[in-house]
């Protein structure tokens, strides 16, 4: 079976001690699946968790944001030797998925992933829905209220395996409103932010700025900041491609 002919997607969520590649404590998973009328659905069955041994102790403040004690992670395994089993598992995913995955990818690196292709929701949620307020993962859950969303196998928050169930939800909408190539195709790029996130000029958007404005926003150090302007000024300059993002983002532009 070739990769375009597998029709699971795996959305993907750890709880890390650190920063470092070995520090996932616990990882989460969610599968959405084609269906025969090719339409997407959250799988029922095909979800699960998992404690990973960060080998070392957890820090007080990060046990406040996903409170994951250390005895419940001692001899649970290492990072390295539980990846495997989920990033690439039996049967093979058409690719990984999660909220903000340039998170996830600093753990899941190509090694463990089998150079797998990803998908961002939060970049794909940024082109389709450009008009809510806030993008985290928590506040599409209660802007959006995805059909079928059980609230209960959503919580607790900032726990593995509920954060990933709910990240699924809003893939599957996203895929049955645009291509999954589309989707991949959005999140390899930076971030297309509707609005100015910050600075004397933010919450306008970028068509509402000043060329010195927007010149100094296509300078800034922050690369989804840096891209959003530079779209601004290749539509003002006549030089935007034809196959950039759909036409609910191009309103805002």
């Amino acid at each position: 079976m070739s990769q375009t002919d597998i029709l699971r997607l795996r959305v993907i969520d750890l709880e890390t001690a650190g920063s470092s590649a070995s520090d996932v404590c616990e990882v989460g998973w969610q599968d959405v699946e084609r269906q025969a009328d090719g339409t997407w659905q959250v799988s029922d069955v095909s979800r699960g968790a998992r404690f990973v041994d960060p080998g070392r102790p957890i820090s007080p403040g990060t046990m406040a944001i996903h409170h994951i004690l250390d005895e419940w992670v001692v001899g649970a395994g290492y990072w390295r030797d539980v990846a495997p089993g989920v990033l690439r598992p039996d049967g093979g995913v058409r690719a990984l998925a999660a909220h903000r995955a340039s998170f996830e990818q600093r753990f899941c690196t190509p090694d463990l992933t089998g150079s797998a292709d990803w998908i961002c929701t939060w970049k794909c949620a940024l082109r389709l829905w450009p008009d809510l307020p806030r993008f985290s993962n928590q506040m599409l859950r209660y802007l959006r209220r995805p059909e079928g969303l059980d609230h209960e196998l959503g919580l607790p928050a900032h726990r593995a395996l509920p954060d990933a169930y709910v990240t699924a939800h809003h893939l599957r909408d996203m895929l049955n409103t645009v291509s999954l190539d589309q989707l991949l195709a959005w999140s390899r790029e930076p971030g297309l932010l509707p609005r100015v996130p910050t600075g004397a000029h933010r919450g306008k958007s970028w068509s509402a700025l000043g060329d010195a404005a927007l010149e100094a926003l296509a300078r800034d150090r922050d690369i989804d900041i840096r891209f959003s302007a530079e779209t601004e000024v290749r539509r003002r300059t006549g030089q935007a491609g034809t196959d950039g993002p759909g036409p609910a983002q191009r309103t805002l532009l």
